[in-house]
């Protein structure tokens, strides 16, 4: 039986294959038997199963953990599913490349650090320098492999990483054209704005987020960000307008109270720090859909766009 990737898979196809479990939840029909609602992944995408029959007595399998499974994919309610016949947890025996299970950013992790890291040191501000490396050394090594969302963008391995070193990139291409703005500042923005996520998600090593925290339920990484500046100022002695700046630029990178932020971008780095965020975040959605969707054809409804994505065919005969 060919090994095809998840993105690959079409109605009526047999799988038999390794993937790795996103999520599985026990639950009931509506008999009262048990069974278990599963999502497996692999790095190209996504899919539903089912497993009937389920023993009462055992829990559902642990999210994180490699499966290989047998059976068919079907169509439900216009997505696709594999209808499981067989199935077991991978051992350590089996030839499971997580590699290919675990979607992963381009570039590793270390060299992202490092574009990062050599970004800080080219500040002109010694203050900003001080509040993040305070900033990043609160993070830790979690840094190496968090994922920056659980299901929109850059939802990989070392996602975290890969926003942020693209949103440098970009900040220094709006650099070229609006001169005028504060560099250190707007990329003191970029480095920090999102990593309160650490605190917010649930991730293990391999970049799959399972749940919330509750620190991320109650509170967000909007408010949580903040809290760790404030500390990380009152431990390296910096006050006055910088930590405030960054504060609003935390607070307001969201844009609008629909989407998470109290206050709108009130100052010009705020402004180039929220675009810069939705441009990054968006085009990699648009990538991660087109990668995964045939071309001349629509993906399916996108909820973080709200639109179908279609995946030109740049001039190829149709």
């Amino acid at each position: 039986m060919e090994n095809y990737t998840v993105c690959q898979l079409q109605r009526d196809m047999r799988y038999e294959g390794f993937l790795l479990i996103r999520s599985a939840e026990k639950r009931k029909d509506s008999k009262g038997n048990d069974y278990v609602d599963m999502n497996l992944t692999d790095r190209t995408g996504e899919i539903n199963c089912k497993i009937w029959n389920w023993d009462p007595e055992a829990e559902a399998p642990a999210a994180g953990k490699p499966i290989k499974v047998r059976g068919t994919i079907q169509e439900y309610n216009g997505r696709l599913q594999l209808r499981v016949e067989k199935w077991r947890l991978a051992t350590e025996e089996d030839p499971v490349d997580m590699n290919a299970l675990v979607p992963c950013a381009p570039r590793k992790p270390q060299e992202m650090l490092a574009e990062i890291e050599e970004t800080v040191e080219s500040f002109q501000s010694e203050d900003l320098k001080k509040l993040v490396r305070g900033m990043l050394k609160l993070a830790g090594n979690r840094l190496n492999w968090f994922p920056a969302a659980q299901r929109m963008h850059h939802a990989e391995r070392s996602g975290l990483l890969h926003h942020t070193t693209d949103m440098i990139r970009l900040a220094g291409a709006m650099l070229k054209v609006y001169p005028w703005l504060n560099r250190d500042l707007l990329l003191a923005g970029v480095i920090i704005h999102d990593l309160g996520k650490i605190e917010e998600m649930k991730s293990d090593e391999t970049g799959n987020v399972t749940d919330y925290t509750r620190d991320g339920q109650l509170l967000g990484h909007l408010v949580r960000g903040i809290t760790n500046l404030n500390r990380v100022a009152e431990e390296t002695g910096v006050s006055g307008e910088w930590p405030l700046l960054l504060e609003h630029m935390l607070l307001s990178h969201h844009g609008e109270s629909e989407y998470g932020s109290p206050k709108p971008p009130m100052f010009a780095e705020a402004e180039a720090l929220h675009w810069i965020d939705i441009m990054d975040a968006r085009m990699n959605t648009m990538k991660t859909v087109t990668d995964k969707t045939p071309p001349g054809a629509f993906s399916e409804r996108i909820p973080s766009l709200e639109r179908r994505v279609y995946h030109p065919m740049y001039g190829e005969a149709e």
